[in-house]
């Protein structure tokens, strides 16, 4: 299987301090998904700007769809649709004019831009707000009408960066249905995405990022597999058991045993599952240990980065070093590639279009 995208040792600063990507590499086949998987300012943003020629490197080479980006950045915008954090989309207009307008910048001529908005307005459950001004749509809707703006072309190399942000669980479920579909006809989706369950729903790969570099690839379970086996955890009702439990599943655990005594819970880690839950439970019994909670869980994409990188995945928001000290996502590459579609140029000065 061909890959639709290649990056090699991708190096991008900004400023003489931040090093937003360093000697980034990634491949994503044709016709599957690829989570780029990190906290912010670990470099996804960037990479995605730099895939979708918003962003020029310092260093490194990329082709998308077999296109060069450095080289041939004017021809790789018809081959891609991007859609960012947060949705690009004109609040004065309606729903069908936005995507119409969209259609337009890409030259589709005024029929078939026409056309396309309502079939994708109809594809996104949007037909019966099309006409209405976009000021008046939830969140939802503002993310399925960008996500939409970014099939207008029907690209095969999509780019989402970490599309349901500030989204609802209803809302968070009915885009990955959306995007689902998207995958099953072919289209090429390279995802960044905070949400460890997003990742674990929709990747056919994860690509692990932190400080600017892959630290680590594979598919969920891959990666899940690196952590070790099932764990037991458990909740004591009196924090003056902790110590007994800990002294009783010693003979149980695979590992290190982690106390958490604030939340009065225990973590073991074993190898056996479910034969080793019920010897736990017997155990415990015996000593008098009265359990608030107790179940088995294999490893989660958590506990994988927590492992590689020693820290959580979701940091808290703020200045990100992606963008050169502005809130990451700051802009659609959506938005910005279909615009230069109708100047024919995209001028790039240090993390800013214009």
């Amino acid at each position: 299987m061909p890959d639709a995208i290649v990056a090699e040792g991708l190096v991008k600063h900004y400023g003489p301090r931040v090093r937003a990507l360093d000697g980034l590499d990634l491949t994503v086949p044709e016709g599957t998904v690829t989570a780029l998987l990190g906290p912010n300012g670990a470099g996804k943003t960037t990479a995605v700007r730099v895939l979708t020629t918003l962003l020029v490197p310092d260093a490194g080479r990329a082709t998308v769809a077999g296109i060069d980006v450095l080289a041939q950045p004017r021809a790789l915008r018809s081959r891609i649709g991007a859609s960012g954090q947060y949705a690009a989309v004109d609040e004065y207009l309606t729903g069908f004019e936005n995507l119409e307008m969209v259609g337009r910048l890409y030259h589709m001529g005024t029929r078939r831009s026409k056309e396309r908005a309502r079939e994708l307005l109809e594809r996104f459950r949007l037909s019966e707000a099309a006409d209405r001004p976009v000021r008046g749509y939830s969140g939802g809707m503002r993310r399925r009408l960008d996500l939409a703006g970014a099939l207008v072309a029907n690209p095969p190399v999509l780019f989402l960066d970490e599309p349901t942000t500030g989204l609802d669980p209803r809302a968070r479920l009915d885009l990955w249905d959306v995007i689902e579909e998207l995958v099953a006809a072919g289209t090429t989706l390279l995802l960044t995405t905070q949400y460890m369950e997003e990742a674990d729903r929709l990747a056919d790969a994860i690509a692990v990022i932190d400080r600017g570099q892959v630290i680590a690839r594979g598919t969920a379970d891959e990666l899940k597999s690196t952590v070790g086996g099932d764990r037991i955890e458990l909740t004591v009702e009196h924090l003056d058991n902790l110590a007994v439990a800990q002294q009783a599943l010693s003979p149980l655990a695979d590992g290190d045993i982690h106390i958490e005594p604030g939340l009065r819970r225990v973590v073991v880690p074993v190898s056996d599952g479910s034969q080793a839950l019920v010897a736990a439970i017997g155990r415990l019994t015996e000593q008098g240990v009265k359990i608030q909670d107790v179940g088995l869980r294999r490893p989660s994409l958590d506990d994988v980065f927590l492992s590689l990188t020693g820290h959580e995945a979701r940091e808290p928001s703020g200045t990100d070093a992606e963008s050169g000290g502005r809130k990451a996502g700051s802009g659609s590459p959506n938005s910005a590639a279909a615009a230069s579609r109708d100047t024919g140029e995209l001028e790039v000065v240090e993390g800013k279009s214009r």
